[in-house]
C-alpha cells in the first residue's frame, strides 16, 4: 500500500471523496481543500488514472515530512532512492505548488528539488537526468502546504480534464472536469438515461462528457501521455488489463442527449469534438437561439448549460435582455424540466426571475462560480415582474426619472443626463440619446476595490436598463478616467455606428460606440440655444468646434455665415454631416487646422465668436502644448483682433478650477459677463460645476 494524492479544482472535493469511495470502496479517505488522499495500491492508482471524471492529478507520494527552510526541503527530496523511479539517462520535470514563509517561490522550490535529485545521480553514477518541461519520462509533483512538504510521482503526466478529444474551442471553455461536476450536481448523472440538453454548447464540452457518461466510458481511454508510461515502476500488464477492461464495459448510447447554440461556428466545433471522442452519434447538434429553442422531446429531463457570464463588462448589457428573454421562454416551453446553470454571475441568473432549489460553489478555472438548480415546476413557471424599486440605486434612477419627467416632456430634445454619480457607491453618468443609454463609468476612488466597484457596476448594468425601458442592446458602456488633451477624443472602437438624436429642432449624428464622448456635449444645450438667438443676420466664427453642433444652431439661427475650426477632420466631416442632416446649405466654411496658430494669422472679422477649447493639449499637430489656464488670454487676444465693434466672445471651458484672468481681459477692452448658471440645464444642477462660460463684449 502507498499513499496516494489526488487534486482537484475548488469546490469539487467533496464530489472526488465520494467518486473515489465509489471506484475504491475501501478507501480510507482524507480531505483538503482541493485534494484528497488514501492509502491504496498501483492498481487502483491506475484505475483513478483512467476512471476520474473530477481529478486533475493522480500523485504516487514518495515522501510526505515537515520541514523548516530550504535546505530541509533538499535534504527531504535527497532521501529519496531515486534509482528506484528513473535511469540516469532519462528525463525529469519538477511542478512545485503553494509556497510557506520558507519557500516564497515555487520556482525557487522546484529547482531545490530537482538539485537534490540530480546531486543524488551524479554522486551515486556520476551522471545525471536532464530536465525537460514537456512530456518528460518522470513528471514529479510537489505540494508545500505550511510546514509539510508532499513529494510524488504525478501517474497522470498533466491535467486530467484534458481528455485528449478537444481539438479547438470557444472563448472561456469549461474545463471537462467542471463538466462531470455540473452534471453529478444537477442529478442527471445518478439517471443518466433522461434526456439532456444544453442549449449553449459552446465547444461541446457538457454534452460530450454528459455522452461518456451515459455510455460509460472511461474519461482517459483516449489519453496517449502518461507520467508513469516510463516510471522505472510501472506495471504495463496491469495497465494493459485495466485499458481493456474499460473498453469491454462501454454501453451504446440512447440518442437522448441535445447540444445547441446559436453560433454556427461553435456547433461545428462541438461536432468535431464530439467526432474526436468518439461521441459523435450519441449526441444530437442544433443551430439555435435559447431563447427560442424549445424542447427537442416530449418527455421531461435535465437542461444543463454553462451560458456566458459577461465577465467583460461591455458584453454584460447585452446578455441582460438575453438572460430577461430565456427566463420568460423557459417558463412556457420548458415546464416540468430541472435546470441548472454555472455562472459566476448570480445577478445575471436572477433576471430568469426563477427561484433555486440548490446552489453549489464550484471553480471554473480562476473564476470563483455557482452552479444553481432550478426545478420548473407549476410555482416556478408563473410569470411575474419583480420590479427594481427594491434596490438602492434602481430606487434613486426611479426618483431621478420621476422628477425629471414634467421638465423632459417641456425639452424639445431626446437627449439628457438621468443620473451622476448621485450615490457614492455608484460612481456613473448615465445619459439618454434617443432610445438608447450611455453609461459611464467614472474611475473608482482608491478606498474603493476593484472588485468591489466591478460588482457596483454590474447592479448598474442590471436595473438601469429596467428602470429606463431601454433594451440591454441599447445599453452602451463607456470607462472616464482623466483625459488630457485631445485624449478624450481618442478610439475606443471602430464600428462606426451613428444614429440621428433631436434637440430643439436640430438633429444630430451621435456615436455611442467609438468615442468616449458622443459627438454632442449635453450639457451645452443652453449655451447652444444662446448661440442661435445671437446669430441672426451675424458672421460667426466657431473654433474648437468638435462636431459642430454649435455651428448648426448658428446656420439654424439665420447667421449670414458660419465658420468652423477643428484640429481633427474626422470631426470636421463629422460636422459636414451634421450640416446635411439639418439640410443647412450656404455660406459656410470648415477649416481643418490648430485653432490657435490658425487665429494667430487670421485676419477676418466676426459678429459672433465661440470658443470652448480642451483643458490640455499636447497634440504633434500643434506647435506646442496648450493650457487652457496659462493660455487663454493670449487666445481671447487673438479673437478679439477678428472681432466686430458690438461684436461678442461667448467663451467657456470646462476645466475644474478654471479662473478667468479678469483683469487681463478687461484690459483687451472687453466686458465680462458671467452666464454660467444660464448655460446649465436642469439635468445637470446636480453638478454645475461641468462647465464655465462668459460672454466677452467689445
Amino acid at each position: 500500500m502507498n499513499s496516494i494524492l489526488l487534486t482537484t479544482s475548488k469546490g469539487l472535493d467533496e464530489l472526488l471523496a465520494e467518486e473515489v469511495k465509489t471506484l475504491v470502496p475501501d478507501a480510507q479517505i482524507k480531505s483538503a481543500p482541493g485534494q484528497i488522499s488514501f492509502s491504496g495500491t498501483l492498481e487502483q492508482a491506475y484505475n483513478l488514472c483512467l476512471w476520474s471524471r473530477l481529478a486533475n492529478r493522480v500523485v504516487w507520494v514518495l515522501a510526505e515530512s515537515k520541514f523548516n527552510d530550504a535546505e530541509d526541503l533538499y535534504n527531504v527530496a535527497k532521501a529519496i532512492d531515486w534509482s528506484e523511479n528513473l535511469n540516469p539517462n532519462q528525463t525529469l520535470s519538477v511542478a512545485f505548488h503553494g509556497t510557506n514563509r520558507a519557500i516564497k517561490n515555487t520556482q525557487f522550490g522546484a529547482v531545490k528539488i530537482k538539485d537534490a535529485i540530480v546531486d543524488q545521480f551524479v554522486e551515486d553514477c556520476g551522471i545525471r537526468p536532464s530536465v525537460q518541461k514537456f512530456k518528460p519520462d518522470l513528471p514529479i509533483f510537489a505540494r508545500c502546504r505550511r510546514d509539510t512538504i508532499t513529494i510524488g510521482i504525478d501517474l497522470s503526466g498533466s491535467s486530467l480534464h484534458q481528455r485528449a478529444y478537444r481539438q479547438s474551442t470557444g472563448e472561456a471553455p469549461l474545463k471537462e472536469h467542471v463538466a462531470c461536476a455540473i452534471l453529478m450536481r444537477s442529478g442527471w448523472s445518478k439517471d443518466p438515461a433522461q434526456p439532456l440538453v444544453d442549449p449553449m454548447c459552446g465547444s461541446g464540452t457538457l454534452a460530450i462528457e454528459a455522452a461518456y457518461i451515459q455510455r460509460n466510458i472511461a474519461p482517459g481511454i483516449k489519453r496517449e501521455y502518461w507520467g508513469f508510461s516510463r516510471w522505472k515502476a510501472h506495471d504495463e500488464s496491469l495497465w494493459e488489463q485495466l485499458v481493456n477492461a474499460a473498453v469491454n464495459v462501454q454501453k451504446t448510447g440512447l440518442n437522448n442527449i441535445f447540444a445547441a447554440d446559436i453560433d454556427q461556428t461553435l456547433v461545428s466545433i462541438a461536432r468535431k469534438n464530439a467526432d474526436n471522442a468518439g461521441v459523435f452519434t450519441d449526441i444530437q447538434f442544433a443551430h439555435s437561439n435559447a431563447t427560442t429553442f424549445c424542447p427537442p422531446v416530449k418527455t421531461t429531463g435535465f437542461l444543463v448549460s454553462n451560458p456566458p457570464y459577461g465577465e467583460r463588462l461591455g458584453e454584460l448589457t447585452e446578455l441582460i435582455s438575453l438572460f430577461t428573454a430565456w427566463g420568460q421562454h423557459l417558463k412556457t416551453a420548458w415546464q416540468g424540466w430541472k435546470v441548472s446553470l454555472l455562472s459566476s454571475n448570480r445577478d445575471l441568473l436572477r433576471l430568469l426571475k426563477l427561484k433555486s432549489s440548490k446552489d453549489y460553489a464550484i471553480n471554473n478555472g480562476k473564476l470563483e462560480c455557482r452552479l444553481v438548480n432550478y426545478n420548473l415546476d407549476e410555482d416556478n413557471c408563473q410569470q411575474y415582474n419583480e420590479g427594481s424599486n427594491n434596490h438602492e440605486f434602481a430606487n434613486r434612477l426611479q426618483k431621478n426619472l420621476k422628477r425629471l419627467n414634467k421638465w423632459i416632456k417641456s425639452q424639445d430634445t431626446d437627449c439628457y443626463r438621468i443620473y451622476d454619480a448621485d450615490l457614492p457607491d455608484y460612481n456613473v453618468a448615465i445619459d439618454r440619446y434617443g432610445d438608447a443609454l450611455v453609461i459611464q463609468e467614472y474611475s473608482p476612488p482608491k478606498t474603493v476595490s476593484e472588485e468591489k466597484a466591478k460588482r457596483r457596476l454590474q447592479e448598474v448594468l442590471m436595473h438601469a436598463p429596467a428602470v429606463c425601458g431601454v433594451p440591454g442592446k441599447d445599453v452602451y458602456l463607456k470607462v472616464r478616467e482623466k483625459q488630457k488633451g485631445s485624449q478624450q477624443y481618442n478610439k475606443l472602437s471602430q464600428k462606426g455606428d451613428k444614429r440621428v438624436v433631436h434637440e430643439n429642432g436640430a438633429e444630430f449624428l451621435v456615436n455611442l460606440t467609438d468615442y468616449l464622448d458622443t459627438g454632442l456635449f449635453l450639457d451645452h444645450r443652453e449655451t447652444r440655444q444662446i448661440v442661435k438667438n445671437k446669430s441672426a443676420n451675424k458672421d460667426v466664427l466657431n473654433l474648437f468646434s468638435y462636431t459642430g453642433s454649435v455651428s448648426v444652431f448658428a446656420a439654424l439661427g439665420k447667421a449670414r455665415s458660419v465658420t468652423t475650426v477643428d484640429m481633427s477632420n474626422t470631426y470636421l466631416e463629422w460636422a459636414k454631416e451634421n450640416f446635411k442632416q439639418n439640410n443647412l446649405r450656404g455660406p459656410y466654411a470648415f477649416v481643418q487646422a490648430d485653432c490657435v496658430s490658425w487665429l494667430t494669422d487670421h485676419n477676418a472679422q466676426y459678429d459672433l465668436i465661440f470658443i470652448d477649447p480642451p483643458s490640455f493639449s499636447n497634440s504633434k499637430r500643434m506647435n506646442t502644448t496648450w493650457d487652457v489656464q496659462r493660455d487663454h488670454v493670449n487666445l481671447i487676444a487673438s479673437a478679439k483682433k477678428c472681432l466686430r465693434e458690438g461684436g461678442e466672445i461667448i467663451f467657456s471651458n470646462n476645466r475644474r478650477g478654471f479662473k478667468l484672468a479678469k483683469d487681463e481681459v478687461e484690459a483687451l477692452g472687453l466686458h465680462i459677463n458671467d452666464i454660467s448658471k444660464q448655460t446649465i440645464p436642469t439635468d445637470f444642477a446636480r453638478h454645475s460645476n461641468i462647465h464655465q462660460c462668459w460672454i466677452l463684449s467689445c
